[in-house]
């Protein structure tokens, strides 16, 4: 673990899709570089986690970030497949499961970002909406499907997220599910517009919180150092 005044080796989850290397189309392990680049400016030591790796790269790592990417299979919290859930990978939603469930023992600093965050509150007996464009109250939240756009996140007084980011930020929306239910996590944030759950965190934890935007494309870098300082001390 970090000693000696190294910096903290933060693990990111990353997903595994068809993609171009020159003449070569093949499978790959990618992650969007503005993870790295966050976890960098922070003062952490970025590795990328494929699908797929053990829960044994937990003794490597002093802090975790579970990014954005797919959607999870509804079946993990006994729902049916809706129409509009049309991507997913099973594998990715096993290891992630196992790896957040390790870091939880632990107690190993966690950031999760959108499916991060939704996973987290999955694995805390939570629930989701499968389509948020179609789930009433909701239907106008925000761009999806490589749209993006912004809206007002209103911070619960007394949480370990408003002491880190105020009472109020602009925040990025580019997702089509939502949470319904936190299961046992303390709701930290709710969207200013829909009143849909932004972010849950816990607070027996050394640092486990999830946002359901993305804090390193919108500068929220307060997140990455807040995440980088506790694992700094794990």
């Amino acid at each position: 673990m970090a000693a000696n005044g190294k910096a903290p080796v933060i693990g990111i989850t990353a997903c595994k899709r068809p993609s171009t290397f020159g003449a070569w189309n093949i499978d790959a392990v990618i992650i969007p570089a503005t993870y790295t680049n966050a976890v960098s400016e922070a003062g952490g030591s970025p590795l990328i986690l494929p699908p797929g790796c053990c829960a044994s790269m937990l003794d490597v790592l002093d802090g975790i970030v579970f990014s954005g990417g797919p959607d999870l299979h509804p079946s993990l919290y006994d729902q049916e497949l809706d129409p509009h859930t049309t991507e997913f990978y099973p594998e990715q939603d096993e290891s992630e499961s196992a790896l957040m469930r390790g870091a939880i023992e632990r107690d190993i600093p966690i950031l999760g970002v959108c499916r991060g965050m939704q996973l987290m509150c999955i694995l805390h007996g939570g629930s989701m909406h499968q389509h948020l464009p179609e789930t009433a109250g909701h239907e106008e939240h925000g761009g999806w499907n490589g749209v993006i756009t912004e809206h007002g996140v209103n911070m619960v007084e007394g949480t370990r997220l408003a002491e880190i980011l105020g009472d109020h930020v602009t925040a990025n929306s580019t997702h089509h599910q939502g949470i319904d239910d936190p299961g046992t996590l303390r709701v930290s944030a709710r969207s200013s517009h829909d009143d849909l759950i932004e972010a849950v965190e816990r607070d027996d934890l050394k640092f486990c919180l999830g946002v359901q935007w993305h804090p390193e494309r919108i500068g929220h870098i307060g997140l990455y150092r807040s995440l980088v300082e506790a694992a700094r001390g794990s």
